[in-house]
């Protein structure tokens, strides 16, 4: 019986201040600074038709870059224009490497997901909207039930009357509603105008057309927000009653992405206040009756991601929190990641060097790498905490045919000092989270991985909080 309060949360300064150390967001395990330019297109089809034998069903995952404007925080991989022509040859490619991957899959596995990311999904046009579903499903196995998870990110600035029926037409469920914050003037630092009533017809109308599980994306940390003022914003998205909400960390990094050098520093919030716009936030929203998922991610009770969590089916990946464990993820377009069985796969991040590959007829695999059995462990083990806050010891030890105990007495060493704090509880061959725990669960699970002494990789990440 697990003894975590999926209701409880704690914040406790002191400790917040004292774990608060950079580390990663394990969207994977390896993490990304472990893949290596000695993994190629070659070593990806090898690990596409040996994920053949598994019968695994499959998550389709496509990266569209365009953008019609440019969002000042932004740091996604994407391209901003307004003449949607420049898209179809991107499009041409990306059908491409379709037929290059369904050379070496089953496409009779059925695809029990599908995603469009981006940049900005719509920025397509109706007619190309509709091309790509087509081509996809000429491909690969498309469920007609309605049954799977297929969700699109949106722009409500791009919306049209026309294009949410559309999406639902085209066979989409779900949809991730950017909002970022609704105070007009932290709205025009960012150069994101973008009105209340603007995102609130848009979940309106998702909600008329049968869609489900809508998300809204907030953002903390942007100018000229305060802990006043994004209490007032989270009052009105309570208002709107999302399903979920994804509530991220802006991180000011001028030099690595040129938008973000139209932010003024000055007009950004103290770390002091970051803090306590995270700590108001989480507790508004659980008072909400929001379920807190974990990281940045908050769900209603009924919804399938609080669902999975209850019932010990929830996983993490590159597109976060997801029910679909069971699914390999095959990412297409510029600066995709796959994972399929213990291989990790990422294309060439800029879209000149994704489409030189593909029409040269080979994936665009730019690095990746192929899991040890070691590797494949500690991954599950961190899988486990950050999607269920407890580890079953004796469950690993059958599992994985090892003494749980005697494999990471090092790890179980290191995590006293959290029990200690009050972050966890190490009882009967068991390990809980605590509520004081939930917000620092990167620094537990970072006492599983081996890589983080290796080379200073810990600088490689953002803060835990």
């Amino acid at each position: 019986m697990s003894q975590v309060d999926f209701t409880r949360f704690e914040w406790n300064p002191e400790l917040v201040e004292r774990y608060n150390l950079a580390g990663p967001r394990y969207t994977s395990y390896p993490t990304a600074p472990q893949f290596h330019d000695g993994f190629g297109s070659e070593d990806f089809c090898q690990a596409l038709k040996e994920s053949n034998a598994t019968q695994a069903p499959l998550s389709l995952y496509f990266h569209i870059p365009f953008c019609a404007k440019v969002c000042f925080y932004c740091g996604c991989n994407k391209i901003a224009t307004g003449d949607t022509s420049r898209c179809q040859p991107y499009l041409q490619r990306l059908y491409q490497e379709m037929d290059l991957i369904a050379e070496q899959v089953d496409t009779q596995r059925p695809v029990n997901q599908l995603h469009w990311g981006g940049g900005t999904p719509t920025f397509l046009s109706a007619d190309q909207m509709r091309e790509l579903m087509q081509e996809t499903r000429r491909r690969f196995n498309l469920r007609d039930d309605d049954q799977g998870d297929y969700s699109i990110e949106i722009d409500p600035r791009e919306l049209d009357d026309n294009t949410l029926p559309l999406l639902r037409e085209l066979g989409f469920n779900r949809m991730s509603f950017g909002l970022q914050d609704l105070n007009p003037q932290v709205q025009k630092a960012v150069n994101r105008v973008q009105p209340r009533e603007m995102t609130e017809n848009a979940l309106i109308q998702a909600r008329e057309l049968g869609f489900r599980s809508l998300n809204l994306d907030l953002i903390y940390g942007l100018p000229h927000q305060t802990p006043d003022s994004f209490a007032a914003t989270l009052e009105e998205v309570i208002e709107m009653d999302p399903d979920r909400l994804s509530v991220f960390n802006y991180a000011h990094l001028p030099e690595r992405f040129k938008p973000q050098r139209r932010i003024n520093a000055e007009d950004l919030p103290t770390p002091e206040q970051k803090l306590a716009i995270l700590e108001n936030t989480i507790t508004r929203l659980v008072d909400a009756g929001y379920v807190y998922i974990g990281m940045d991610h908050f769900a209603k009770p009924d919804d399938s991601l609080a669902i999975a969590q209850r019932e010990g089916r929830l996983h993490r990946n590159f597109q976060g929190y997801t029910t679909h464990s069971e699914c390999d993820l095959i990412a297409m377009g510029a600066s995709s990641i796959s994972q399929v069985g213990p291989t990790y796969a990422q294309n060439h991040h800029d879209t000149e060097s994704y489409e030189a590959s593909i029409s040269q007829g080979k994936l665009a695999t730019l690095r990746g790498l192929k899991a040890s059995r070691e590797d494949l462990l500690r991954r599950a083990v961190i899988n486990q905490l950050i999607c269920h806050f407890e580890l079953d010891f004796e469950a690993f030890s059958k599992e994985w045919d090892i003494n749980f105990t005697e494999h990471f007495a090092s790890e179980l060493q290191s995590l006293q000092q959290h029990e200690k704090d009050g972050l966890l509880v190490m009882e009967d061959q068991h390990l809980w989270v605590r509520p004081a725990g939930r917000l620092l669960i990167r620094s537990i699970c970072m006492m599983f991985d081996s890589y983080l002494d290796q080379q200073g990789l810990g600088r490689a990440f953002s803060r835990i909080i």
